[in-house]
C-alpha cells in the first residue's frame, strides 16, 4: 500500500515549514537559481504551477498577439444538468445530493475518444469517491458505483451538447461479477464473513480503469475495468478494506446508435491493461492486475504478488479472446506503454503505472527492459535497458526476460540463452567493455543514468513515421518526458518526485531484425507528473496538465501545472506555451480535434491522502474538492493564422494497398501529407496513437498524387484524420484542418516493406549507442536531476502570505472532515447488530444453498 498521510497532519507540517523565514526565503536565493536549471527567473515565475483559482482567459478577452505566440484556451464548459432521483436538474454545481443524502455528480473525462464524425465519447473515473466520509480504503467498496459514459458534440460555433449512451454505465456484469476473492471456497467461511463481493451489482462492472481502442469499423472497445468490494468486509457494515478486482469484460460502443454491447470475455480479469491494434486488425492485450490491493491467487500461487503476465489476442472476426501461449508471457507494469512497430511487432517502451511506490510485482526489475512482441511467433525479444546504450538482443540476451519468468521456466531455453551469451563472449570477450568505455561522457551523464529504466506516470508518444528514400518505414521514434524515474539503484519502478528529463528511444527495423538506441533531448521547463501528450499536425508534440509530485503516492499534496509545453522535433527542445484555465492532475485527458485544436478535460483525483476529499487549494495545491467535469479547447498558434491550407478534395476511404490517390488543396506549396489516427485514450495511454507522413509522388498545380503505404503495420485499419501542410516563410509548418478517412486492410494483408535506404553507419559501430540529441549545447545544468528533486520537495511549501491567508480554508476543511468521520462512526455502530444477525444466518445456512448468494443492489 502507498503511504497514508493525514490531511490535517500535512496541513500542520506545511504551515510550520512556511512560517520559518529561512526556508521561505530559499526560493529567492541560490536554491531558486538552481531550481531553474539554467532558466531565467522570469521563466520560473511564469511557470509557477501552484495557482489554484485562475482567471478565465477566453478567446474574446485574450490579446491576439500574445495569445498567438503560445496559443490560447477557451473558457471552460461543462454538462449543464445532473440526474438526481430520476429527474434532470440544471445546475452549475459539480454535485447535488439526492433524497438519501448521497451526492450525484457530473462525470469527468477520465477516458475519451474522438469518434469518426467528430463527436467525443468519454467515461467517468472513480465514481462515488465524493461520498467517502472518512477513508476511500475503508469505504469505497460500499459507496462506489459503475461509472457513467457520455457523448459530447460541438457544433460549428463550439456550442456543446450531450447525449447519454445506453446503458449509461456500459452494462457489464448485469448478473453480478464472478469475483475471485481470497476466501472463495474455503471450508467453514460463510459468504459475507470475509468479503462483500456478492452483495451488489451496482459497482461490479465499472468502466473505470479499462483501456479503450478503436476497431476497424469505427466502433470503440473497452477492455477490463473494475469490480469493487470490501475484503475483509461484512454485509451491512459500511466499512471494511476495499478491493479493486480487474474485469474479464470487453464491451463495444457503437457510435451510430450510442449503445454499449458485450463482446467476448478475456481469460484473465485485468485492471489497468493496455491494448494495441495489430497489423491484421486483431487486438493485443497485456498486463493489468486481477486483484490490486491483495493480489493473492490460491490456485496460481506463482502469479500472486504481480500483474497478469499472460497476454491475449482478440479475434476481430469472431469477437473472442485467445491466449498467446507461455512464450508470450511477460511481466509488465500496469498500463504499459506499447506501440505497433512497422514490422508488425508490439514495442514496450519501459513506461507504465506503478500504482504503489514499491511497485506491484516481485519481478518488477524486469520492467526496465524495452522489448518487442512478435504476434506471428508469439514470443518476446529484449532490445535494451531503457535509456541506456546497451543493446541486449545483439549480445545474446534477447530472451533474458522470458527465461527469467518464474511461471514458464524452460530448461532448454535457459541452456539456449547461456549458449548464445557464451558464444558471443568467446567471439569478442572485450567487446561490451570496450564499447562501454568508448561511450561519450558529457555533462548530462548523471541525468541519463538517473532517468534510465522504467518511467512511471509518463507519456510515450510515437513521433511521426516518415518514409525513407525507398518509400519504406524502417525507423520508429518514441518521445517520453517527465514522470517519476526508477532512480536506478533503488530497484523500485515507482518514485514520488517527477523529473524534467526528456528522451527519444529509436527502434530501427528490417523485417525481424531490430536495434534499439536512446538519446536525451532538451529537458522540460519544469518537472511534470502525469502530463498528457498530443502529437500535432505541425510535427510538434504538445503536453497538457499534470502535477509537481505524484498524486497517487500522497493524493492532494501536488501542485497543478496549467502551463502547456511544445516539443520541436527539429531542435529537440521544449518551449513553454499557453496556460490553461483549470488545474488538472490525475485522470486528466487531451485529444487532437479534427480541426487541429485540442480538447482538454478530466481531473478526477483520489481522495486526499486516501481519506475523503479535503481541499487544500487555499495553500496553492491542486483542487481536491472533487472531480472536474469541465472541458476547455486549446487553439495552437497555427490555427490562429490566415494562411492555413484548405483541403478541397480528398478520398474518404483508403486501403493499405500501395496505390496512389489524388489530393487537391487551395495552395501549390503543400509539401507534407499526414494521416493521424483518431485518439482513444485513458491514463496517458493510446497504444494506437500514430502520425504517418505519406510520400508525395507527383504534383500538378494544387493537385497532389500521394502514395498510400502497402504496409498495414504502418497504418493499421481504422479511422484517421488527413492533414495537408506547408512551410511558411517564417519557418512555421502550417497544417490544414483535416478530412476524415477510413483506412481498411488492403491486398493480402501481409507486412511488406521495400529494402531500407542506405543510412550513415553508427558512430560507435558496436554494442552500445546513444547520447544526447541535437539539443545539448551545454546550456542544461549538470545538476538538473538534483534540482528537479529539490523543486519537488520545495514546491509543496507555500509562501508565508499564502500560508496565512489559506489557514482559514484548511481549518474549515478539517472541521468538515471531523463531522463526516463522526457521522460514519455512528452509522457503523448502528449497523453492527444487524450485520451480526446476518453472519449467524449465513453460518446456519452453510449446509445448504439458500438461493441468495448473488444478492441484489444495496
Amino acid at each position: 500500500m502507498r503511504m497514508i498521510l493525514s490531511a490535517a497532519t500535512a496541513a500542520v507540517f506545511t504551515l510550520s515549514l512556511t512560517t520559518t523565514p529561512a526556508l521561505a526565503a530559499l526560493g529567492d536565493g541560490l536554491l531558486g537559481q538552481l531550481l531553474g536549471g539554467g532558466d531565467s527567473a522570469d521563466e520560473t515565475t511564469d511557470n509557477s504551477p501552484t495557482e489554484s483559482q485562475p482567471e478565465t482567459v477566453s478567446d474574446d478577452s485574450a490579446d491576439d498577439d500574445l495569445a498567438g505566440a503560445g496559443g490560447r484556451f477557451s473558457a471552460p464548459f461543462a454538462e449543464p444538468t445532473i440526474s438526481v432521483d430520476g429527474e434532470e436538474i440544471a445546475t452549475d454545481d459539480r454535485c447535488i445530493p439526492g433524497a438519501d443524502g448521497s451526492l450525484n455528480c457530473k462525470p469527468a473525462a477520465g477516458t475519451v475518444a474522438v469518434l469518426g464524425d467528430g463527436r467525443f465519447v468519454y467515461l467517468n473515473a472513480l465514481e462515488g469517491t465524493e461520498n467517502v466520509e472518512l477513508s476511500i480504503v475503508a469505504e469505497f467498496g460500499e459507496v462506489s458505483v459503475n461509472d457513467q459514459s457520455r457523448v459530447l458534440t460541438l457544433d460549428e460555433n463550439d456550442d456543446p451538447s450531450w447525449a447519454r449512451p445506453t446503458p449509461v454505465d456500459g452494462g457489464a456484469n448485469p448478473d453480478g461479477a464472478d469475483s475471485e476473492t481470497i476466501a472463495s471456497g474455503l471450508p467453514g467461511v460463510p459468504d459475507g464473513a470475509l468479503s462483500t463481493a456478492d452483495n451488489t451489482t451496482k459497482n461490479d462492472g465499472a468502466l473505470f480503469c479499462a483501456d479503450v481502442v478503436f476497431l476497424a469499423d469505427g466502433s470503440m472497445m473497452a477492455v477490463g475495468g473494475t469490480d469493487y468490494y470490501t475484503e475483509p468486509g461484512v454485509d451491512g457494515v459500511p466499512v471494511g478494506v476495499v478491493e479493486l478486482e480487474g474485469l474479464k469484460s470487453s464491451r463495444i460502443f457503437d457510435p451510430d446508435t450510442n449503445t454499449w454491447t458485450q463482446s467476448g470475455d478475456m481469460q484473465f480479469g485485468r485492471w489497468y491493461p493496455s491494448l494495441v491494434t495489430l497489423a491484421d486488425g486483431d487486438v493485443f492485450v497485456a498486463s493489468g492486475v486481477t486483484k490490486l490491493l491483495k493480489p493473492v491467487y490460491p490456485e496460481q500461487p506463482l502469479n500472486s504478488g504481480r500483474n497478469v503476465a499472460q497476454t491475449e489476442t482478440y479475434d476481430i472476426e469472431t469477437g473472442q479472446w485467445q491466449g498467446n501461449g507461455e512464450a508470450a508471457q511477460r511481466s509488465l507494469p500496469l498500463f504499459p506503454r506499447m506501440h505497433l512497430l512497422p514490422n508488425g511487432q508490439v514495442y514496450y517502451n519501459a513506461g507504465g503505472q506503478a500504482f504503489n511506490p514499491f511497485g506491484q510485482a516481485y519481478d518488477q526489475a524486469l520492467w526496465n527492459i524495452v522489448a518487442a512482441y512478435d504476434p506471428e511467433n508469439q514470443t518476446w525479444t529484449d532490445l535494451g535497458y531503457a535509456g541506456l546504450p546497451l543493446r541486449l538482443n545483439e549480445i545474446g540476451l534477447g530472451q533474458l526476460t522470458s527465461t527469467l519468468n518464474p511461471t514458464t521456466v524452460d530448461g532448454e531455453q535457459v541452456q539456449s540463452l547461456l549458449s548464445d551469451l557464451v558464444g558471443t563472449t568467446l567471439d569478442d570477450p572485450t567487446a561490451a567493455i570496450g564499447q562501454l568505455l568508448e561511450t561519450p561522457i558529457d555533462g548530462r551523464a548523471l541525468e541519463r543514468t538517473i532517468g534510465s529504466g522504467m518511467r512511471g506516470s509518463t507519456f510515450s508518444a510515437m513521433l511521426p513515421l516518415e518514409p525513407d528514400a525507398n518509400g519504406g518505414y524502417h525507423e520508429a521514434e518514441f518521445l517520453t518526458a517527465g514522470g517519476v524515474p526508477t532512480y536506478v539503484t533503488v530497484g523500485s519502478p515507482g518514485g514520488y518526485l517527477p523529473v524534467s528529463s526528456s528522451r527519444i528511444d529509436t527502434v530501427t527495423v528490417d523485417e525481424e531484425q531490430m536495434s534499439y538506441e536512446s538519446r536525451l533531448t532538451g529537458p522540460l521547463n519544469q518537472p511534470r507528473w502525469y502530463s498528457y501528450a498530443v502529437v500535432m499536425p505541425d510535427n510538434g508534440v504538445m503536453i497538457f496538465s499534470g502535477g509537481t509530485r505524484d498524486g497517487v503516492v500522497v493524493p492532494g499534496l501536488e501542485g497543478a501545472i496549467r502551463q502547456t509545453e511544445r516539443f520541436d522535433i527539429e531542435t529537440e527542445t521544449w518551449e513553454p506555451m499557453a496556460t490553461a484555465n483549470r488545474p488538472r492532475t490525475y485522470h486528466n485527458t487531451a485529444v487532437l480535434m479534427p480541426d487541429g485544436r485540442v480538447l482538454v478535460g478530466g481531473h478526477s483525483p483520489i481522495n486526499t491522502a486516501y481519506l475523503s476529499f479535503t481541499n487544500l487549494d487555499s495553500l496553492g495545491l491542486a483542487d481536491y474538492s472533487g472531480r472536474d467535469p469541465s472541458f476547455e479547447i486549446y487553439t495552437p498558434p497555427y490555427a490562429l493564422r490566415d494562411d492555413r491550407p484548405v483541403i478541397e478534395d480528398a478520398p474518404t476511404e483508403l486501403e493499405t494497398d500501395g496505390e496512389t490517390f489524388t489530393l487537391t488543396t487551395d495552395r501549390s506549396d503543400i509539401d507534407q501529407v499526414m494521416l493521424i489516427r483518431r485518439t482513444a485514450t485513458t491514463h496517458l495511454v493510446d497504444g494506437d496513437q500514430r502520425a504517418v507522413v505519406l510520400p508525395i509522388a507527383a504534383r500538378s498545380g494544387n493537385e497532389l498524387t500521394v502514395e498510400m503505404t502497402a504496409n498495414p503495420a504502418v497504418v493499421p485499419a481504422g479511422q484517421y484524420m488527413l492533414f495537408a501542410s506547408h512551410e511558411a516563410d517564417d519557418g512555421t509548418r502550417v497544417p490544414s484542418e483535416s478530412t476524415p478517412v477510413s483506412v481498411q486492410l488492403g491486398g493480402d494483408g501481409e507486412i511488406r516493406q521495400p529494402e531500407p535506404a542506405p543510412i550513415a553507419d553508427r558512430t560507435d559501430g558496436g554494442l552500445f549507442s546513444g547520447g544526447t540529441g541535437s539539443a545539448f549545447d551545454g546550456s542544461v545544468s549538470p545538476l538538473r536531476p538534483v534540482t528537479d528533486l529539490l523543486s519537488g520537495v520545495t514546491s509543496v511549501i507555500p509562501g508565508p502570505e499564502t500560508a496565512i491567508t489559506g489557514a482559514p480554508g484548511v481549518a474549515d476543511e478539517g472541521a468538515a472532515l471531523g463531522q463526516r468521520t463522526f457521522d460514519l462512526l455512528k452509522r457503523t455502530v448502528r449497523s453492527l447488530p444487524g450485520a451480526g444477525t446476518g453472519v449467524v444466518t449465513d453460518i446456519t445456512n452453510m449446509g445448504g444453498d439458500d438461493g441468495n448468494d448473488t444478492g441484489g443492489d444495496q
